[in-house]
């Protein structure tokens, strides 16, 4: 129903809609667009305006389209973390998802070295994310330091592949800036398409899931987006 080409065009109150819809659609299905509205506290032009993003006649045909893709999910009801997982994963069985990885993977096959970097529980993944295109034959290295002395090294051919579920990692930033002058293509996943970092990407994949944080504000927000599309990406090398 969604595709990554809309989902890069959604701003936040398109987001927002976007993911009441995916955790309530049992109950959207048979909702007024003025109920809709008034549950999210937006407009019935506000609505409308999503639908019509998403390619649909108006409320009635988005309606009709998500009654039948409910009817194609399984019987239980899953969690909502589940929930948007599963939409995830059934946008990836497409060919919209395939072209959305194309830019990158041209970038990459082109590559003599791809350099993954991220901090936190990001840099975790960007030592995964080398092992992953190490073991497809490309060269790659996992980097955490967000000082590591970019200007001691021969850079030719080298793609910065950049991981944060925010994208607003100050010392990411400024690294990934780093790599830029040294005219160093930027690949990147985020969370959000609006991020400071997918808009200094060469290429940004969004996976646009709800964003968690629990325990004094600790980011719980699920990161298999991210190994699903590393993985998808080593083995199309």
């Amino acid at each position: 129903m969604f595709s990554y080409e809309q989902l890069e065009k959604y701003n936040e109150t398109d987001v927002e809609i976007y993911r009441y819809v995916i955790n309530n659609m049992d109950r959207v299905g048979y909702m007024s667009i003025r109920e809709l509205a008034h549950e999210l506290h937006v407009s019935t032009s506000t609505i409308l305006r999503f639908c019509l993003k998403n390619g649909f006649e108006g409320y009635r045909d988005f309606k009709r389209a998500l009654k039948s893709e409910q009817q194609q999910l399984t019987t239980y009801e899953p969690k909502s973390d589940v929930s948007e997982l599963a939409h995830f994963f059934a946008k990836t069985n497409s060919s919209a998802y395939e072209r959305k990885l194309m830019p990158a993977l041209t970038y990459l096959r082109r590559a003599t070295l791809v350099i993954f970097v991220g901090i936190g529980s990001s840099g975790s993944l960007a030592r995964y994310a080398a092992r992953c295109f190490t073991n497809a034959g490309k060269v790659a290295f996992g980097l955490e330091d967000s000082n590591y002395p970019v200007n001691t090294f021969e850079i030719h051919d080298t793609v910065v592949f950049a991981l944060s579920e925010s994208g607003e990692t100050p010392e990411l930033i400024v690294l990934v800036q780093h790599f830029q002058q040294r005219r160093c293509a930027v690949l990147s996943i985020t969370n959000q398409s609006q991020s400071t970092l997918a808009k200094l990407s060469d290429w940004n994949f969004s996976y646009q899931l709800a964003h968690q944080r629990i325990n004094g504000n600790y980011n719980i927000t699920t990161q298999v987006p991210v190994v699903y599309v590393i993985e998808t990406l080593a083995k199309r090398l």
